[in-house]
């Protein structure tokens, strides 16, 4: 389980890495449509906004799968044997809490702009395609949050191996 929802993670990744390359591509050709050209293009502004939204969307499953949400390191570094599983448990399990939370909100969201026929100022785009990126970047999340806690509640690693320091 840790496996899939892992290799979905980084897939979700990849793609949010492709995803800031795009907007890097989109906000430079919008600077230079704009102080080059004279003719700005809200349009390029915009989209690059939803690209970030996306990346931000699809990072996260990624972040938690290697282990760099933040934690308190006060803390975390300083807990050990069982305490430290239990610690693990309750953090992984509070991130898929509010993963879930997330999906609801998200889907509750696209299920108002379908209702009401929302559309985005770019192209006529229905708002609904942006907004689609919450509840599955947070669904992502929920999958490896849960597959960590099966991890940690059997005794097993919950996270990849960090490489050695020099």
């Amino acid at each position: 389980m840790l496996a899939a929802a892992g290799w979905l993670a980084r897939i979700a990744g990849g793609l949010a890495a492709f995803g800031t390359f795009c907007t890097l591509a989109l906000i430079g050709a919008a600077v230079f449509a704009r102080y080059v050209f004279g003719m700005p293009q809200p349009w390029m502004e915009k989209v690059g906004g939803w690209i970030v939204i996306v990346i931000a969307c699809l990072s996260a499953a990624e972040v938690q799968r290697r282990g760099e949400h933040i934690g308190i390191d006060v803390f975390t570094e300083r807990v050990r044997g069982g305490w430290k599983r239990a610690s693990d448990a309750v953090g992984v399990l509070s991130v898929a809490a509010v993963a879930a939370m997330l999906v609801a909100a998200g889907w509750e969201a696209i299920e108002f702009s379908l209702l009401v026929g929302m559309m985005t100022e770019v192209a006529g785009i229905p708002t609904w395609w942006v907004q689609l990126a919450l509840p599955v970047g947070a669904g992502l999340l929920v999958a490896v949050a849960v597959a960590q806690a099966a991890a940690v509640l059997r005794g097993r690693p919950h996270l990849p191996p960090r490489p050695r320091d020099h």
